[in-house]
């Protein structure tokens, strides 16, 4: 009898201990990811090789369990936030995983036009269409799109931006028809919709999705930015860096392991990002001599003195240079003495 108790006992605990595994709190840990070099990443056509690497820094970012939660309340640089805090309003997981990657392949474009603009090389776009971003609850859309479906076609025409495509169904009423083609995993479906009127805006009708353009970036010589499954707008300064390294003879590397962070805008202004000392903590260990963090202008809690108290903390010899401007990181590197092989 006291045997098969044990048994049982043990039964009921192990199940517990998987149970753990795949519950799912509300809430996201992230912790530090990894610092990547980006030349195997980008690559230009008959680009120049360099010395020394550029980085990109990562930040592992998952839905909690039971076991990452209690993991990321006893570990220093493990961060917790409540899902309303990464997820916007109605917005799924798959929606948000969507949103990532949208916001990477914006980041890329940005990048390249402001490399190539510094290069003195001209940059023009092709447009495609838009990207599905997310699907309203309650609409039309939601019977028949998904987050990352391609419209390339309403009622036959075609458009040469999202606003021209948003204009064309804003002149529309409720109980209007529009006819989308559309592409999901490369197979083209058709589907028509009737308008009802936005919760946000009752005057106006629509279908009930967030949208973004789909373009392609044309230059020469020709550039391939592979990220694969990574998301986000982060790597934004770095791409622009890397870029503009195989752009342009001089070797702003110099033999130097460089890592970094920042979106970038058209403008090749430097934007703050989240999870600055975990990534930090993801170069220091990749063995990075320089950092970029962003400046923003000086604020007193920016990413930039945040990643100098994390420098300070874990006892890096990494040095972190504040940037507000991609031209700001080019003049540091310009300066810099070549690297003494060690």
């Amino acid at each position: 009898m006291r045997k098969k108790i044990y048994i049982g006992s043990f039964v009921i605990f192990t199940f517990m201990l998987i149970a753990g595994m795949y519950f799912s709190l509300p809430y996201y840990v992230s912790k530090p990811g990894m610092a990547k070099e980006l030349a195997p990443i980008i690559t230009v056509e008959n680009g120049f090789k360099e010395k020394g690497n550029f980085m990109l820094t990562t930040v592992r970012m998952g839905r909690a369990n039971i076991y990452s939660y209690l993991e990321a309340k006893m570990r220093k640089y493990e961060e917790i936030y409540p899902v309303d805090m990464i997820l916007n309003k109605q917005e799924t997981e798959e929606e948000y995983n969507v949103r990532q990657l949208h916001l990477m392949a914006a980041s890329k474009l940005n990048a390249i036009e402001v490399a190539y603009r510094k290069a003195g090389l001209p940059v023009h776009y092709k447009y495609k269409g838009i990207y599905v971003m997310q699907v309203l609850p309650g609409m039309p859309a939601a019977s028949a799109l998904q987050a990352g479906d391609k419209i390339y076609k309403i009622d036959g025409q075609t458009f040469s931006s999202s606003d021209k495509f948003i204009s064309y169904v804003g002149k529309k009423r409720a109980g209007d028809k529009v006819t989308l083609t559309f592409s999901r995993k490369k197979a083209e479906q058709s589907v028509t919709l009737t308008l009802k009127p936005l919760k946000q805006d009752p005057k106006r009708a629509g279908i009930g999705i967030t949208l973004v353009d789909d373009k392609e970036i044309v230059v020469d010589p020709k550039v391939k930015v592979k990220t694969d499954d990574i998301g986000g707008p982060s790597a934004g300064l770095m791409f622009t860096l890397e870029i503009y390294n195989q752009l342009t003879k001089e070797d702003l590397t110099k033999g130097y392991q460089i890592a970094g962070t920042g979106t970038m805008d058209i403008e090749g202004n430097v934007g703050p990002i989240g999870g600055i000392e975990q990534k930090i903590v993801a170069a220091d260990k990749a063995g990075a001599d320089i950092f970029f963090a962003p400046n923003e202008k000086g604020a007193k809690d920016s990413n930039y003195q945040a990643a100098l108290e994390t420098a300070r903390d874990i006892k890096t010899k990494m040095k972190i240079i504040p940037v507000d401007t991609f031209d700001e990181a080019v003049q540091y590197l310009e300066k810099l003495p070549i690297q003494k092989q060690k």
